[in-house]
C-alpha cells in the first residue's frame, strides 16, 4: 500500500513564511521561531533589548531580572489567514512572579495547531484523519549581577505531533520530542541627558534553544531544533520630565545557528547525497561558515545568514501606544521582507496589543497576519 500524507505538503507550505528556503530542511519545530508577542512583532520583531514584559521570555529571559511585578499574557493569531484554514492558528501564554530575594520567574507555552489532515492511497481513499500540533512548555528566570546587568536562562520541553500512527516508506511516524535551553543577558545603562531628555541605552544578547535534535523515524533522519543567535541595541527617551511622552526605538540581529551537513552514501548504481544534523555544541562554530544549502546547492556567506529587524515605538502617558518597524532578510536566506504596524492600550490592570504585517508581495503567505495580546497585570 503507497500511501499519501497529504498533511506533509500542508506541514511544508505552512512552515514556509517561518523559515523560508534556506532553512527548509535544515531544523525541525520552526514553530519556536514565531514572535509571540503583538508589541514585539509591530515594531519589526524586535525585543532582545527590550525585555521588560512577561513575553521576554521568548526575547530575552534576561530581562526578567529588573521587572518586580506580576504579569499573565496570551497572544493569538490565526496563523496565515490567506491560507484560509479555519483550524491553522498559533497561541502563546505566559506567566511571570516576582518572588523577594530569588527575582522573577516565570513559564510559558507555545501551541501551533496545524489542523486535521488525511491520510489516503493512491485511489484517494481515506484511510483516517489525524490532528496535527506542536507545542512548547518551558520555565524560564532572570537575575541581577548589578543593577545595569543581568542574566538569564530558559527551559522548555519540546513536542511534535505531525503524523502519530502513520507511516512514511514503511517507517513508523512517531511524535518527536526535545528539550531547548537558553542562555541570555542583558546590560541597561543609567539614565542620561540627549538635550534636554532623559534617555536609557540598552543590548541584549540570547542564544535560544540550544539542544539535541528531534526525530519523528530513525537517527539519520533527526533533524536539529532551530537555535537562534539573537542580539541588538534599544534606546528609550522621555520626551518630558514627566514621561507623558516617550519613544523607543529597537533593532535586532539574528541568526540560525542549527547546521546539516552533506554525506555521501554509496548505492548500487549511483552515490546518494544526504543530510545529517550536526550536534548544537559544533554547529555554534560551523554556523559562522560558508553555508551551501541543503535544497538547490546556493552558498550563502556569513552576512547573508542574518536576519535584521527594527522598530519605534511612541507611548502616550502610558495608556496608548503606536508601533511601527521593518523586517529584511536576504533573499537566498528566507527572502522574507516587510513592515509592521502595531497599536496598544492600557487601563489599571489590564492591557491589549495588536500587530499587523504588510507584506511587499500581494501573495505573501504572511499578507495581512494580525496578532492580539490581553495583558493583565496582578
Amino acid at each position: 500500500m503507497n500511501r499519501i500524507l497529504t498533511f506533509l505538503v500542508l506541514i511544508a507550505v505552512i512552515l514556509l513564511p517561518i523559515s523560508v528556503s534556506a532553512q527548509v530542511g535544515i531544523t525541525g519545530v520552526p514553530f519556536l521561531q514565531i514572535e509571540p508577542d503583538s508589541r514585539g512583532a509591530g515594531m519589526g520583531n524586535t525585543g532582545v533589548a527590550l525585555a521588560d514584559n512577561a513575553a521576554a521570555m521568548f526575547w530575552n529571559p534576561a530581562g526578567l531580572a529588573f521587572q518586580r511585578d506580576n504579569q499573565a499574557s496570551i497572544t493569538h493569531s490565526n496563523w496565515l489567514a490567506g491560507f484560509q484554514v479555519d483550524d491553522l492558528f498559533y497561541d502563546y501564554v505566559v506567566v511571570k512572579q516576582y518572588i523577594e530575594g530569588i527575582g522573577t520567574i516565570g513559564g510559558h507555552l507555545t501551541f501551533l495547531n496545524l489542523g486535521e489532515q488525511a491520510e489516503t492511497r493512491e485511489s484517494s481513499e481515506i484511510i483516517s484523519r489525524f490532528n496535527s500540533y506542536e507545542l512548547a512548555l518551558g520555565f524560564s528566570y532572570g537575575f541581577e549581577i548589578n543593577e545595569n546587568f543581568a542574566l538569564g536562562t530558559s527551559l522548555r520541553v519540546i513536542y511534535s505531533s505531525l503524523a502519530s500512527g502513520t507511516s512514511v516508506s514503511e517507517q513508523k511516524v512517531n511524535p518527536g520530542s526535545s528539550v531547548g535551553v537558553d542562555a541570555a543577558a542583558l546590560y541597561r545603562t543609567n539614565p542620561f541627558n540627549i538635550g534636554t531628555s532623559k534617555a536609557v541605552a540598552s543590548f541584549g544578547i540570547n542564544l535560544s534553544n540550544l539542544g539535541p535534535g528531534i526525530q519523528y523515524s530513525d537517527n539519520a533522519q533527526e533533524d536539529p531544533i532551530p537555535t537562534v543567535l539573537r542580539f541588538g541595541p534599544a534606546l528609550r527617551i522621555s520626551l518630558d520630565e514627566d514621561n507623558i511622552n516617550e519613544i523607543t526605538i529597537a533593532a535586532d540581529v539574528s541568526k540560525i545557528m542549527a547546521r546539516k551537513d552533506a554525506f555521501e552514501v554509496p548505492s548500487a548504481d549511483t552515490t546518494i547525497i544526504e543530510y545529517r544534523s550536526v550536534g548544537p555544541l559544533n554547529a555554534l562554530v560551523e554556523s559562522w561558515e560558508t553555508y551551501t544549502r541543503p535544497d538547490n546547492g546556493v552558498q550563502l556567506g556569513v552576512l547573508e545568514q542574518f536576519m535584521i529587524g527594527a522598530g519605534l515605538e511612541y507611548w502616550y502617558n502610558q495608556r496608548f501606544a503606536v508601533r511601527g518597524g521593518y523586517y529584511y532578510e536576504d533573499p537566498q536566506n528566507g527572502d522574507r521582507e516587510y513592515i509592521t504596524f502595531g497599536a496598544g492600550l492600557r487601563y489599571n490592570q489590564f492591557g491589549i496589543d495588536f500587530s499587523y504585517i504588510k507584506t511587499l508581495e500581494s501573495d505573501h503567505p504572511l499578507a495581512n497576519t494580525l496578532r492580539f495580546s490581553v495583558l493583565l497585570n496582578y
